[in-house]
């Protein structure tokens, strides 16, 4: 439930004299739709968010901030198999993503397992595993969750092409910096909420 997003909107569309329907007409969705987004039963998707900003000449920054607000902290992980990966990541991770909780893995089963028991919001995945491919990873953890966003990490740009073809949200090339984190969250598919500066 994210009472944010839907006092947000409410608030929006009743300051620029728009019924629930009205909105509804102008971006060909039903009544019940917006009603249910200002209930805070359902999120629209980012390029719903988009159209709504538009129709309500609002920055569409401000709805899709609001949207990625949630009463949970977010499930970040980071999957390497080298040890100096995780131990120089992690702490990145967690100045970039304060409002998040930072799990890291050497292992592929055992992300797949902690996936499997906890919604990850967020995976930044190696490409080169010990005993599998972060390619391979990736469409598992989609399998279990299709609103994961994954970014891969790798000291090789040659995997650029192969990385896009799986679903992820990004791409960053060793090592980990809080700017390229950082430049990673602006292109997510499924926009969340960090708990960092202009959160």
């Amino acid at each position: 439930m994210n009472q944010y997003f839907s006092e947000t909107l409410k608030r929006t569309r009743t300051k620029k004299g728009l019924s629930q329907q009205e909105l509804a007409d102008k971006i060909y969705v039903t009544r019940s739709t917006v009603a249910r987004w200002e209930n805070g039963n359902r999120l629209p998707d980012a390029a719903m968010i988009s159209r709504l900003a538009e129709v309500l000449g609002v920055d569409a920054n401000r709805l899709l901030s609001a949207a990625a607000q949630s009463d949970e902290c977010p499930n970040v992980i980071l999957v390497d198999d080298r040890k100096l990966i995780l131990t120089g990541g992690l702490p990145v991770l967690e100045e970039v993503l304060p409002g998040a909780i930072i799990t890291g893995f050497t292992d592929a089963d055992k992300a797949i397992e902690f996936s499997r028991s906890n919604r990850v919001a967020l995976a930044f995945l190696d490409i080169e595993l010990r005993n599998t491919s972060g390619l391979e990873l990736c469409r598992e953890l989609l399998e279990i969750n299709p609103r994961t966003n994954v970014v891969y990490l790798t000291a090789y740009s040659d995997y650029a092409l192969d990385a896009w073809s799986t679903g992820a949200s990004g791409f960053m090339l060793k090592p980990i910096t809080p700017e390229g984190v950082r430049e990673q969250l602006k292109n997510l598919r499924y926009p969340f909420w960090t708990g960092g500066e202009g959160a």
